[in-house]
C-alpha cells in the first residue's frame, strides 16, 4: 500500500514539475501526461537543448538528465532508469522503448579534447552520439562512452566501460582478473 502512495504521489509531482519547466522551456521539453520521476531527480538545461521523454518513463532518485549547448535526450516509452544514473548529452543520446537500467549508470556523448590549446581547462569537447535500441538492458555501474550504438534486446554486463557498435541481441561484458599478491610490510618502531 505504501508503495502504491508513493507512485501516485511520484506521478502527481512529476505532473507539477514537469509543467513547471514546460513553461521555461517549452517545445525544448517534450513529456506525457504519466510519467514516475522521484522527486530527487534533477534535470538540466545548459544551453538550448531538448529533452523528449515517451510514455510512461521512470526514474528513481538521484537521477540527473542534463543537457549541454544543442544537446539532445530523447528517452522511449517505458525506459526505466534506476538509482543514481547520468546522462549528459553534448549532441545526442537516445533510449529505445522498454530499456532498463541498473543503479549508477553513466551516459556521456562527449569527451574533453585535452589536446586542444590550454589543456582542460579550454573547455573543448568531442563529441559524438550515444544510441541505444529498445528492450535492452544495461547493468549496474556500467559508463557508455561517445559513438555507442547499442542494438535491440542487448544486455550489458554490470561494471562495463564501452564504446562502439554492438549488434542486436548480443551479451556484451568486459572479463576482469583478480590478482593476489602476498606483500612484506616493515614496521619500524
Amino acid at each position: 500500500m505504501k508503495r502504491k502512495i508513493n507512485n501516485i504521489i511520484s506521478v502527481v509531482f512529476s505532473l507539477i514539475r514537469f509543467l513547471l519547466i514546460k513553461i521555461f522551456h517549452r517545445d525544448r521539453f517534450k513529456f506525457y501526461f504519466i510519467e514516475r520521476f522521484s522527486p530527487n531527480t534533477d534535470i538540466y538545461f545548459l544551453g538550448k537543448g531538448s529533452i523528449i521523454l515517451g510514455k510512461k518513463v521512470r526514474a528513481h532518485s538521484k537521477v540527473r538528465l542534463r543537457v549541454v549547448g544543442t544537446g539532445k535526450i530523447m528517452i522511449g516509452d517505458n525506459t526505466s532508469i534506476n538509482y543514481g544514473c547520468m546522462l549528459t548529452a553534448r549532441n545526442l543520446i537516445k533510449i529505445g522503448k522498454g530499456v532498463e537500467f541498473g543503479p549508477n549508470v553513466l551516459i556521456y556523448d562527449h569527451d574533453h579534447d585535452f589536446r586542444a590549446p590550454g589543456g582542460l581547462k579550454a573547455n573543448k569537447y568531442k563529441s559524438g552520439e550515444v544510441i541505444i535500441g529498445d528492450n535492452s538492458w544495461i547493468g549496474a555501474g556500467t559508463i557508455i562512452l561517445k559513438n555507442t550504438y547499442i542494438g535491440k534486446n542487448c544486455v550489458v554486463g554490470a561494471g562495463c566501460v564501452i564504446s562502439g557498435t554492438f549488434p542486436d541481441n548480443t551479451l556484451i561484458v568486459q572479463k576482469r582478473e583478480t590478482t593476489i599478491k602476498n606483500i612484506e610490510i616493515t614496521v619500524v618502531r
